[in-house]
């Protein structure tokens, strides 16, 4: 079973019960509310996700999830409104509120579960794009590694794939020795036959492009070569 919580919300009893068994079917941790009232008790900030009926009683959907976007805690929780109300206006109206998706009742299990799994791919990839670039700093050069930028003193260097993977290596595992086959097999492991001498044409541009720090990677004769700091 996935880490994935879900809410779902509707006046249908029997839908509840079988958008539930076929959810966790699927592995997500599933609990159910039979109205807005009943599911605003919950501590939504456990869900990922919920689905939401349009139409019930007192507070319907559309007001529950406005309630939701204009608290901090719960307005970035997913929503995928499900309704037999199927008009263009009611769908903008959804959408405007800031629903994920709309799915119009009836509906088969299987669209709900392609629904629910590309709402929550969206949602992480969101959560990756906006998590802070990896870097890897040695004094004044530095690696974007999200970025996949070289700076020396500020300034961007361009770099080939091999080159960068070369120097990555290097600066995540500082004053380690690596062999000529262990370079091979990590940043050539996906090419057939690389000879030797590829690798030593690399390290010389390498050290030629990262400047002063060019004699911080060395050459240990009959062992390889490492990064100095």
């Amino acid at each position: 079973m996935n880490s994935y919580r879900i809410l779902v919300v509707d006046d249908e009893e029997d839908l509840c019960e079988i958008l539930q068994f076929n959810l966790e079917t699927d592995g997500y941790h599933v609990d159910v509310a039979y109205s807005a009232e009943e599911a605003l008790k919950k501590d939504l900030t456990e869900y990922n996700l919920l689905l939401l009926d349009v139409m019930m009683g007192n507070i319907s959907g559309f007001k529950m999830a406005r309630m939701l976007h204009d608290n901090p805690k719960t307005a970035a929780i997913p929503i995928i409104f499900l309704t037999a109300k199927d008009t263009e206006n009611d769908k903008l109206t959804g959408f405007n509120i800031g629903a994920d998706d709309y799915i119009s009742k009836p509906f088969s299990i299987r669209e709900v579960l392609a629904r629910v799994k590309a709402v929550l791919r969206r949602v992480e990839a969101k959560k990756e794009e906006n998590l802070p670039v990896a870097e890897l700093v040695y004094e004044n050069l530095k690696m974007s590694i999200g970025n996949k930028k070289v700076l020396l003193n500020g300034e961007e260097i361009p770099f080939t794939k091999k080159e960068f993977e070369i120097l990555r290596l290097f600066l995540e595992n500082r004053n380690r020795v690596f062999s000529r086959e262990e370079m091979l097999n990590r940043v050539w492991s996906d090419e057939v036959i690389v000879l030797d001498r590829t690798i030593d044409v690399n390290i010389t541009r390498l050290r030629k492009k990262i400047g002063e720090y060019g004699k911080n990677i060395v050459t240990r004769l009959g062992y390889g070569y490492c990064f100095e700091a």
